[in-house]
């Protein structure tokens, strides 16, 4: 049997078909009627799917990348960015309207999972999957399956508080690694300290390798608020990899000078004591042995990490 994955996105929510070897056979985008509401959705979901399977000539199993997370105590979705799912029993619903059992999860679980498998951290025993894009979400991996956690909330860095006395966030909280490390959060700290408000995070990033200095002074903050902000991750899950996706996985600076900025707040007493009983010091990045790498599959992570739910032995 073969598979679909869908990503329900908050305007686009995409399909494709896998093989049981990970190939991809068909791909079809779609609108997410968001202003039309939670039935809506539903209903696109199942007509996309259907259209998938038609394609494919077979049924399919399904599964599913949502923005927030089936909650354990009600089996309704939270966290959502897109709050009309929120309090929604989707999964559900859903299979209902499919006539099937399906597979849900985080949409940054999907990425982390597809990248895990045959991305950027095949081969690496222990995943860290990032996204840092609009907003800022995580998932876990560990020899091949997915660590959802008691409250499906694992991986979820991005609400962490950073700066207790930063801006607000939409969760209530104040100062999360989100509204820093997104793509908006750089963008508006560099309007916090005097920049352009007309530029995006994009544009940003563009002006500081031209070398100008307001956009340089927010990059170094960006990048201090990343090594700050994983090396507590690290510090906690020693994950073999970290793969980074999302439109802000694209600063090529990350992979060095915030892997450098990692390093420095990650924890190692250095020095060691030699047969002499003499003390040495180490460099202050030795310890950091993580890789941190760009993704592979790049917008099509999720897509396929929400196919690998079910696994080619299941289908």
């Amino acid at each position: 049997m073969l598979r679909v994955g869908l990503d329900l996105g908050g305007t686009k929510t995409e399909g494709v078909v896998l093989d049981n070897g990970g190939e991809m056979l068909f791909r079809e985008r779609r609108p997410t009627p968001q202003a039309e509401g939670y039935e809506a959705i539903l209903a696109n979901i199942r007509d996309l799917v259907t259209d998938l399977e038609r394609r494919a000539g077979v049924p399919c199993r399904v599964g599913i990348g949502t923005p927030g997370a089936i909650s354990t105590r009600t089996g309704c979705l939270k966290n959502s960015n897109t709050v009309c799912l929120n309090g929604r029993p989707i999964r559900e619903d859903l299979e209902r309207l499919l006539a099937r059992p399906i597979r849900i999860a985080n949409d940054a679980n999907c990425f982390a999972l597809s990248e895990a498998l045959d991305g950027a951290g095949r081969g690496h025993a222990v995943v860290f999957g990032v996204i840092l894009g609009t907003g800022v979400g995580g998932g876990i991996v560990a020899h091949g399956k997915l660590l959802e956690g008691l409250q499906h909330v694992a991986g979820e860095w991005g609400h962490n508080v950073l700066e207790p006395d930063g801006p607000p966030c939409y969760c209530g909280k104040r100062g999360c690694v989100e509204t820093f490390l997104s793509g908006p959060g750089l963008a508006r700290d560099y309007r916090a300290h005097g920049g352009n408000s007309a530029l995006d995070a994009q544009a940003i990033v563009v002006r500081a390798e031209a070398g100008d200095a307001a956009a340089e002074a927010a990059m170094q903050r960006f990048l201090g608020r990343f090594g700050r902000a994983l090396a507590a991750v690290i510090n906690i899950l020693d994950p073999h990899a970290v793969v980074l996706g999302g439109g802000m996985s694209n600063i090529a600076r990350l992979y060095a000078e915030g892997r450098a900025a990692v390093a420095r707040h990650v924890f190692a007493v250095h020095g060691c004591t030699n047969v002499a009983g003499d003390r040495t010091t180490g460099a202050a990045n030795d310890e950091l042995r993580t890789a941190i790498l760009p993704n592979v599959h790049g917008d099509s992570s999720g897509v396929r990490g929400a196919a690998q739910l079910w696994t080619p032995e299941e289908t």
